[in-house]
């Protein structure tokens, strides 16, 4: 892992730039604290890191104000990264289908997430070993947000999460919805009511899948965009109980937050994209 920028807020959170095998990425560290603090991946819709970086650097000094070090990295065929011709035509058969008014067939979900699935858990992995090494960060893991398939997977298969928090809200292939019931860890749920373009009961349906023995579902009214400010304190709440050891608990870093919350953007730490069409949730095109 290479840094290549640094910039230091005026909250005094640290945001570093950096490139993994070719995979940009960000981090973020609190601006106090010398013991090693837990790390909690942000996951983001496949729109690309520049784009989403209002969002995810509002997310992250939230964090921050909670102790908590932050990372993202670019999602494969997204941003900067080599076009994906596999991602491209199954964005374009989604848009056909959707501007059809046809229904989206398993085909296409299959097409749309599975490969994006494949190729983004092994990176993150890479990432964490990479996060992992550096002598400010020293775990536990946590994961919010993005794309709940990749989540899903990466809360299988990936033995350092031991917390989730997930946005209700994207394609969810059925062998997808069938690992979610191997989900043990504890899961944060956040959904839009009033999502126009979200099935509430595909929604419903996959919480009820999770096998996770401690799961909670936050249903806030409202659209999409809608989602209120005091979900982002739940979020971090829920962060705080799992990944801060407990002669840490004392020790949050203040003032972060707030300011975060005063820069127009909306703090929420689980951020998705919607969903459309018969049970099925849909990557934004």
């Amino acid at each position: 892992m290479r840094f290549t920028s640094e910039l230091r807020h005026d909250d005094g959170v640290l945001e570093r730039e950096f490139i993994l095998a070719e995979i940009p990425g960000i981090l973020w560290t609190p601006a106090s604290g010398s013991a090693p603090v837990p790390l909690i991946l942000l996951g983001h819709p496949p729109l690309g890191l520049h784009k989403m970086y209002p969002r995810l650097v509002a997310r992250a000094r939230r964090l921050a104000a909670e102790g908590f070090a932050a990372a993202s990295i670019e999602l494969p065929g997204s941003g900067d990264r080599p076009r994906w011709t596999v991602a491209e035509q199954a964005r374009a058969d989604l848009r056909r289908a959707v501007e059809a008014g046809e229904p989206v067939s398993d085909e296409i979900i299959d097409a749309l997430i599975l490969p994006l699935v494949d190729k983004a858990v092994p990176e993150s992995q890479a990432a964490l070993d990479a996060l992992l090494s550096l002598p400010e960060i020293g775990g536990p893991v946590g994961y919010s947000g993005g794309v709940i398939s990749i989540g899903i997977r990466l809360a299988v298969v990936e033995p350092r999460i031991v917390a989730a928090g997930f946005f209700a809200g994207s394609f969810v292939p059925r062998t997808i919805v069938e690992e979610a019931r191997q989900v043990t860890i504890p899961l944060h749920v956040l959904l839009q009511w009033d999502d126009e373009g979200n099935d509430r009961q595909a929604a419903l349906d996959l919480f009820d899948a999770f096998g996770s023995k401690e799961k909670t579902l936050h249903a806030n009214m409202g659209g999409h965009a809608g989602v209120p400010q005091f979900a982002a304190e739940d979020a971090a709440g829920f962060f705080a109980r799992h990944l801060r050891l407990p002669s840490a608990r004392q020790q949050a870093v203040g003032g972060a937050g707030q300011h975060a919350a005063h820069q127009g953007q909306v703090p929420a730490l689980l951020d998705g994209v919607s969903q459309r069409s018969r049970g099925r949730s849909e990557l934004r095109p």
